[in-house]
């Protein structure tokens, strides 16, 4: 299906360079920042084996995202099966000769860094959705019968991810879905339909969940009924968070977080260890970073001419808010434990790769947010 575009207006590199959004991106940085302190911290104050690493792909990143900030948003709505198909083969090719690490089979050891092709799905998913809904009418969307193939483009990868195992990243991408469905106009009691027919199939759905998935839900739901097994790690976390106090124990001088009574604070209990050390203060900095991340992200959306920017836009800072919702109320106790980063904190290399890829993404289309993409095809014109 070839799609027709109206003649854009030229646009120079220097004039993309100008346009480029250095605001955002020194909100990112000072995020990166902060991660890099609190890796360097996790280590007990040395670079390895995580702050320096953190660094160095925090300076790849911030190229990549220069670079997809100059490309033309164009490019990513005439790629973007070809972006979703080649995540699909590697979350494929990850079933059959993918690296197995804490249980789980969710990485391609390509020496440098290991590759998690979840992470690239989740950017590639709200790519596809944001094209599939851009050429459709207000009136196709209302028909269910246009739903069904963006249903599928997200359950496949839910699917697969679900089988790795990896709980928490599948209900990322399929909550990344429901937004750009939301977004694009598909009515509200469609979705109350879907709430519905989920709580009646959670008892079959309870069936095929791990043995450690369901004890991550129960320890959920009363953490004290075992608090020397499962419940123990949220207990610590919390008795972590509530000893920092107003101002934090100091720099490099949290107990819990130094006396290894709270597991992977390099990655998902990272913010448990940063408000020990800085406190309450401590932590809501880095909540009114990332609250000001989305709302810069919103309010750039509503300059964009065109339906697929726009969908984009919002859905790449809806990803990244879905992150630090679920991360932070994990570790607080509001949510289950599940395996989420705390973007541009966490140590991670693709996690903090496809989080810059998102920003590049958003600044790429607020560069080119006068291109207008048609959304007719050869034959309806």
């Amino acid at each position: 299906m070839k799609i027709q575009y109206e003649k854009a207006p030229k646009l120079t590199l220097a004039y993309k360079l100008k346009q480029i959004n250095y605001g955002l991106i020194l909100l990112v940085s000072a995020c990166c920042c902060i991660g890099f302190a609190m890796l360097y911290s996790a280590a007990g104050g040395d670079l390895q084996p995580w702050a320096q690493r953190h660094l160095v792909r925090y300076f790849v990143g911030l190229l990549a995202i220069l670079i997809l900030a100059l490309i033309n948003i164009r490019f990513f709505f005439k790629a973007a099966y070809i972006f979703y198909g080649l995540s699909l083969a590697l979350l494929v090719f990850v079933e059959f000769a993918g690296e197995v690490g804490m249980g789980a089979q969710r990485w391609i050891d390509l020496g440098l860094i290991r590759l998690q092709p979840s992470e690239l799905m989740k950017i590639s998913v709200v790519i596809v959705l944001a094209r599939y809904f851009h050429i459709r009418s207000y009136q196709e969307i209302g028909n269910p019968i246009h739903l069904f193939i963006p249903i599928f483009l997200v359950l496949i990868p839910v699917a697969l991810v679900l089988k790795q195992p990896d709980l928490g990243t599948a209900g990322m991408i399929a909550l990344s879905g429901l937004v750009i469905f939301f977004i694009a106009g598909v009515r509200i009691w469609k979705f109350l339909l879907v709430f519905i027919g989920g709580v009646a199939l959670v008892p079959f759905i309870w069936q095929f969940l791990l043995d450690y998935q369901k004890k991550r839900i129960l320890t959920f739901l009363e953490p004290e009924s075992d608090p020397l097994g499962a419940g123990y790690h949220l207990m610590q976390s919390k008795i972590a968070l509530g000893s920092g106090g107003l101002y934090g124990k100091g720099f490099i001088k949290g107990s819990q977080s130094h006396l290894s009574f709270l597991p992977e604070i390099q990655t998902d209990f990272i913010f448990t260890m940063l408000a020990e050390e800085f406190g309450l203060l401590g932590g809501l900095v880095v909540l009114l970073l990332f609250l000001l991340i989305s709302c810069y992200g919103l309010v750039l959306s509503f300059y964009m001419i065109n339906k697929f920017a726009r969908l984009l836009t919002i859905g790449m800072i809806t990803t990244l808010f879905l992150y630090v919702f679920i991360n932070i109320g994990m570790v607080m106790g509001l949510l289950p434990i599940v395996g989420v980063p705390l973007p541009f904190i966490s140590y991670g290399g693709t996690a903090l790769l496809s989080s810059m890829t998102a920003i590049g993404l958003i600044i790429s289309c607020h560069v080119h947010r006068d291109v207008f993409i048609s959304r007719f095809t050869d034959e309806q014109n």
